[in-house]
């Protein structure tokens, strides 16, 4: 599955890491994506999300309660 936020399409980055002899190798800025449980018109559904799209309120996430004690 690709690191990809299904939102905002919010993808990895790529640059150097530049070390303190200013040596440069290549390195990637990965999305803080998290799976979440939305309600879409087909039901509930999980998706990858960055939180930055989670934050902003763009999709509402399903929180699951815990069953009523007897």
């Amino acid at each position: 599955m690709a690191r990809v936020c299904t939102i905002c399409g919010k993808r990895p980055m790529a640059g150097n890491q530049i070390s303190k002899s200013r040596r440069h190798t290549k390195r990637r800025w990965l999305p803080n994506l998290q799976r979440v449980r939305v309600q879409t018109e087909n039901g509930p559904k999980r998706i990858r999300l960055c939180t930055k799209c989670l934050r902003s309120g763009k999709v509402t996430k399903i929180v699951s309660r815990m069953p009523e004690p007897v």
